[in-house]
């Protein structure tokens, strides 16, 4: 990726920017490789839900993958159709679930019994029903951080095998639910593409299940979890949704129209997206020497939450690289972005860009120590 440093000398750092002919690029191949095999996409609006972005995906006729109701709004302000519209998350409120009935959105992917019987009631009251899929532990390790692995046999999300069947005799009692099929999500940022075909072949075996059951699945949602590289991210700027889609293709023994879904994130804009900061001191130690930006984790918090990396660049300097822990201004000792790295010698106001920045960054801003919210610019404006 190339940067307008010249450019953001004149915009108050630090701020976001977005890559907006790579979004393209990446939605152009995912779309090919959707077209391939019909599958179906819906957008995990959690990755970042700045509305520019949300509009490009929403016009390249991508569906939404929604957490909240704020996100169901977010969705219909940026032109996603009701239609494509779904809405996962372990605790839905009364509010958001009547947001998504009174929009009539696709469908409600339900994690407990007492979410379907509330569910069910607010639809009854409504003259409604509801369309529902169960969100299934597949009970796979997803091999990531541990912060992010959500599809074990029992953690806050989704429905145990073992408890399966009891939520299926609640279910089919319940008047104002319409069940089409079922979703998982084993986690984020997965790289061992290997943790996918083990996914499909729990798949297969729920599929028999419901079969025997008597209840035949019109939808198979996989959620997303496709990670992407945080270390070269010039060299890979686009994942390989070839690979990715192609393992689905090969593995799973779909029912006739039967529809594929999937609820990709991260790999559609984690790499369009840079946090440009300025170095305010480059302050020697005995043993280090540190480059102090004016971003800190409370613009990306990542490396403090998860240990993340994402890999810096001096955008200002040609000169050899030499050592730095590149750290923020934030009074807590998490606010460091990485330990001994290397980039172009660092001196005063020079700009560095923290990359792969699209995903989890600006959406996950917040204004400790009374810090002002970054804001976003385009590469085509």
């Amino acid at each position: 990726m190339s940067f307008p440093t010249e450019k953001f000398r004149n915009l108050e750092t630090p701020f976001y920017y977005y890559d907006i002919a790579l979004l393209q690029k990446t939605l152009d191949v995912v779309k090919v490789e959707l077209q391939r095999y019909d599958y179906h996409l819906h957008y995990a609006v959690k990755a970042n839900a700045n509305p520019r972005i949300l509009s490009i995906i929403a016009q390249n006729g991508i569906g939404a993958d929604c957490v909240s109701g704020g996100e169901i709004q977010a969705s219909l302000d940026a032109g996603f159709p009701a239609s494509r519209i779904v809405f996962a998350g372990v605790g839905k409120a009364d509010w958001e679930i009547n947001l998504g009935l009174d929009n009539d959105i696709a469908c409600f992917n339900v994690e407990s019994i007492p979410e379907l019987e509330v569910i069910n009631a607010l639809a009854e009251a409504k003259n409604k029903t509801a369309t529902i899929a169960l969100r299934i532990n597949p009970d796979v390790d997803a091999h990531t951080h541990e912060k992010i692995t959500t599809g074990l046999q029992e953690n806050k999300f989704g429905i145990s095998h073992r408890q399966m069947n009891s939520v299926i005799d609640e279910m089919l009692r319940m008047s104002h639910i319409r069940f089409i099929g079922i979703h998982f999500h084993i986690g984020s940022q997965i790289t061992n593409l290997s943790v996918f075909r083990e996914l499909c072949v729990r798949a297969n075996e729920l599929q028999n299940e419901f079969d025997a059951r008597n209840l035949p699945l019109s939808s198979l949602n996989f959620g997303g979890g496709l990670g992407i590289d945080y270390y070269q991210p010039n060299q890979q700027a686009i994942p390989e949704f070839n690979k990715y889609f192609a393992i689905f293709y090969e593995s799973i023994k779909p029912r006739e129209g039967q529809q594929i879904h999937f609820e990709l994130g991260r790999s559609i804009v984690g790499q369009c997206g840079s946090l440009i900061s300025k170095v305010l001191f480059v302050k020697k130690g005995e043993l280090k020497q540190f480059a102090i930006l004016d971003a800190g984790f409370t613009d990306l918090i990542r490396p403090a939450m998860y240990g993340a990396y994402h890999h810096p660049e001096n955008i200002s300097s040609d000169e050899p690289s030499e050592t730095y822990d590149i750290v923020g201004p934030i009074c807590e000792s998490s606010d460091v972005f990485c330990k001994d790295t290397q980039v172009n010698k660092v001196r005063r106001n020079d700009l560095v860009a923290l990359r792969s920045a699209g995903a989890y960054c600006e959406i996950m801003a917040s204004q400790y120590n009374c810090r002002p919210l970054p804001k976003g610019y385009f590469s085509d404006m």
